[in-house]
């Protein structure tokens, strides 16, 4: 984002925190496809991505007064409510085949949506890393949202997540060794090209 983007959209938030519903769809149109596209990285599934992406936004309306401002920007703080969405979203989505399988004692028929999610994510060739990416605790999740996925610096990460840029740094380190450690473990054979 360029300087003149960041200043344009910072007074479009200001209007929005004042209850202007049209300044409020331009900061729609300006980041939905980033948050769309970071939810379906995370998640897998474009109907739950949309879900995801619409949700961070009523999240964005509903605590506008309390949105912080990064270089004028408020994509760090939609990043992370979207990693917060897509976490409630995999817990009920857990929640729900549990009470589907006490609920349901036949479990004789394979979902046919579950063997067609399987061939997309083996065609995508990247399951390994989503899965290892949801074991990572929410901090670490968050911290590699911003700094490595959507690639703010660490001052940005630092006043998006309200900590001090000394405490970034380290987080960033210990997520993406942390990171490794899971790749490794969940494909020891395919270490080689692996690079945080």
């Amino acid at each position: 984002m360029t300087a003149a983007e960041g200043t344009n959209e910072y007074g479009l938030w200001a209007r929005a925190v004042e209850g202007d519903a049209a300044a409020f769809g331009e900061i729609f149109d300006l980041h939905r496809d980033r948050v769309f596209g970071h939810a379906l990285r995370a998640l897998a599934s474009r109907h739950d991505a949309e879900d995801v992406t619409a949700i961070a936004f009523l999240e964005l309306w509903r605590h506008r007064r309390r949105v912080r401002v990064v270089n004028g920007s408020i994509i760090g703080w939609l990043l992370v409510t979207t990693n917060n969405v897509c976490r409630n979203q995999a817990r009920s989505a857990r929640r729900y085949r549990l009470a589907l399988a006490k609920v349901s004692p036949d479990q004789a028929t394979p979902d046919p949506s579950d063997a067609a999610a399987a061939g997309i994510d083996r065609a995508r060739g990247a399951p390994e890393v989503r899965e290892v990416f949801a074991q990572l605790s929410p901090r670490d999740q968050d911290i590699l949202t911003l700094c490595v996925l959507e690639e703010l610096t660490t001052a940005e990460a630092a006043v998006a997540l309200r900590i001090p840029i000394g405490t970034v740094k380290s987080r960033l380190y210990r997520a993406k060794n942390r990171m490794a450690e899971l790749m490794l473990q969940a494909a020891p054979d395919a270490q080689e090209g692996w690079s945080l």
